[in-house]
């Protein structure tokens, strides 16, 4: 599985943004501004799934094939991980 500098920062992002929440809300900051935030990471946090899957999906295909799964099994387990990732 390749985790790339991209996927790292983007999660090195998400972990500051996470930081900024706990900051609002010790601050008690309105609870409208935190939810638009909370919002922002959990995009974040989809987009980065979606990376992460896009990216590694055709080798983790491969590499169940060649580890004698079955096809129907590998897509069916593909098709789940999209799902997830969503």
């Amino acid at each position: 599985m390749e985790y790339n500098d991209q996927m790292r920062n983007r999660l090195k992002r998400i972990e500051g943004q996470i930081r900024g929440v706990l900051h609002m809300m010790e601050q008690n900051k309105d609870c409208r501004e935190v939810i638009t935030q909370l919002s922002a990471v959990r995009t974040a946090v989809d987009r980065t799934m979606g990376l992460i899957v896009g990216t590694n999906l055709a080798e983790c295909v491969k590499e169940e094939l060649q580890n004698g799964n079955s096809p129907d099994e590998v897509i069916q387990e593909a098709v789940q991980l999209l799902v997830k990732s969503r």
